[in-house]
């Protein structure tokens, strides 16, 4: 899917260091060109494995894929122009400019003008930085409905590779960056990666990287929960990962609130546990990982990326295949579409702020050795983004059930919509639940609305977007954790637009209604443990 973020290394080990004690006594050391050839091989690892899973991305949802994956070193070319890698590398340029101690708002501000197209959590971070909703906020449930979806463990990868140990100096950058975008699991999500990376420069062994990667979250986040049902799951079916991916399915395959309803899931936590999947299952093969990371489906590029890049810190660029080190060399100078990076620039860059950050935390670089002060991960507060909330139905405006008009409302398009623009035109919508978003389009002439909960105005909302020539349906307003009940809905035109919006039309397409349940995942066995 069109993510917006992902590259994997300057970010995550930034991320990891959310989750650090002070620093100890004790210290590890590397040899500079070993830094900088793991640093290589975790960069070369993503361009290799989301060229990989492209063809395949959300091509298989809530099914393995099986179809033949045909992929040669010359595809590594398509890195060029991932959003995977291009967002990443818009962190990267920030603190080139500004420096790592840079505020979260021009993280969040050269995020939102950036050129380039936006999908889920980063799109509504950039909303919401239209909408002078800045970082944390912008990445709460309050508003971003998209708070625990992959957004950041899948593109603020770029400030991993920095650090190879957990840098209380990264913490601050970690958490400037994660919260522009998403929230509890999403956020998790982001440390976990980049608590594998960190891992990794140290350590070889997968299985001891995952389960040291898992102390830098909370045990109780349902992220935790699901790589160790993965690692349980390869301990029972350790040479079945089909097996082990059905048994997962069964148990967390819907619990995407974003894709609530469907098959599609670009939830962080179940693409995290296929990125583990293809760790634990392609046993440190390169191309092994990259099949089973990528046959585990949904955003199948993503997850490959940030597997085969673990494994490129482990061995370095130069324990990667041979044809996957020509690969990424032929591209060595060429840019990356929307930045001032090619994979020469970006790897010396990195080992640049790595130095920077292991001097910051009380290590010592030279020519000939440095010197990383270690610190013990610990995990963070629980944050739940929405705690037990479930999906129940969704419904279209042009059906009759819960929905009432006032005023000059009409169709728009092939029933794709309703529309109306004028002052006081209104609609209502009753429902039974403790939740419901109101979906619609973000347009270029798209105006203004307040919203009423139960008689009470909850928010006003502005529906333009036009940012990159994108105009998107979306949510346009939700609200969660309503007492149970019946509530009802009002939305009211107020007939205003920003001063570059074409008009002042609201677009509604329909509602999405929750309710309040303990999830199957909280009492779910497995087969073989019935």
């Amino acid at each position: 899917m069109k993510k917006a973020q992902m590259m994997l290394f300057i970010a995550a080990i930034i991320m990891v260091a959310v989750s650090c004690k002070s620093s100890s006594d004790e210290f590890r050391s590397i040899k500079p060109e070993v830094l900088r050839d793991k640093i290589a091989g975790g960069w070369a690892g993503k361009m290799i494995g989301v060229t990989y899973g492209a063809p395949t991305e959300f091509r298989a949802k809530g099914i393995t894929y099986e179809d033949s994956i045909k992929w040669k070193p010359s595809d590594i070319r398509g890195s060029m122009w991932q959003d995977d890698i291009y967002v990443q590398l818009t962190f990267l340029m920030t603190m080139d400019k500004y420096g790592i101690d840079a505020p979260s708002k021009k993280y969040q501000e050269h995020f939102a003008k950036a050129g380039y197209g936006l999908w889920h959590a980063n799109m509504q971070a950039r909303k919401n930085y239209y909408d002078s909703i800045f970082a944390p906020l912008s990445g709460t449930p309050e508003y971003n409905i998209h708070a625990d979806d992959i957004d950041f463990q899948m593109k603020l990868i770029t400030l991993d590779l920095c650090v190879p140990a957990c840098q209380d100096s990264a913490a601050l950058i970690a958490d400037k960056i994660g919260r522009i975008m998403n929230y509890g699991e999403g956020v998790y999500g982001g440390i976990f990666v980049a608590a594998l990376y960190s891992e990794a420069y140290f350590e070889n062994d997968i299985p001891k990287i995952i389960e040291k990667a898992l102390l830098s979250i909370p045990s109780e986040s349902d992220y935790y929960k699901i790589i160790k049902d993965v690692i349980k799951l390869h301990q029972h079916y350790p040479t079945d990962w089909r097996a082990a991916w059905k048994e997962l399915e069964n148990k967390w395959g819907d619990v995407d609130i974003c894709g609530a309803g469907i098959t599609f899931n670009i939830d962080a936590k179940l693409n995290g546990a296929y990125i583990v999947m293809g760790l634990l299952y392609g046993e440190g093969d390169p191309m092994k990982t990259l099949e089973v990371s990528t046959r585990c489906g949904q955003d199948s590029d993503c997850n490959p990326s940030n597997a085969l890049a673990v494994l490129g810190v482990i061995n370095g660029f130069s324990g990667l295949p041979k044809y996957m080190q020509d690969g990424v060399n032929a591209l060595g100078d060429t840019l990356f579409i929307h930045t001032t990076y090619s994979f020469n620039t970006a790897v010396e860059s990195t080992v640049k702020y790595a130095y920077e950050l292991i001097n910051k935390d009380g290590g010592a670089v030279s020519d000939n050795l440095i010197r990383v002060r270690l610190q013990s991960p610990v995990a963070p507060v629980f944050e739940n983004s929405f705690p037990d909330v479930v999906f129940d139905k969704r419904v279209s405006v042009f059906e009759n059930t819960g929905w009432s008009f006032k005023g000059n409302w009409k169709p728009f398009g092939d029933k794709q919509s309703m529309v109306a623009e004028k002052a006081g035109d209104e609609l209502q919508f009753t429902f039974t639940g403790t939740g419901v978003s109101l979906v619609g389009n973000w347009w270029k002439d798209g105006g203004k609305a307040d919203v009423y909960v139960d008689g009470n105005l909850h928010r006003s909302i502005d529906t333009y977007y036009d940012f990159a020539n994108q105009q998107h349906t979306e949510t346009i307003w939700h609200v969660m954790n309503l007492q149970p009940g019946e509530h009802k809905v009002k939305l009211v035109v107020k007939g205003e637009k920003r001063p570059e919006s074409a008009g002042t039309n609201v677009y509604i397409t329909s509602a999405v209604v929750f309710r309040t349940e303990a999830k199957k995942s909280d009492s779910w066995k497995f087969s073989f443990e019935k």
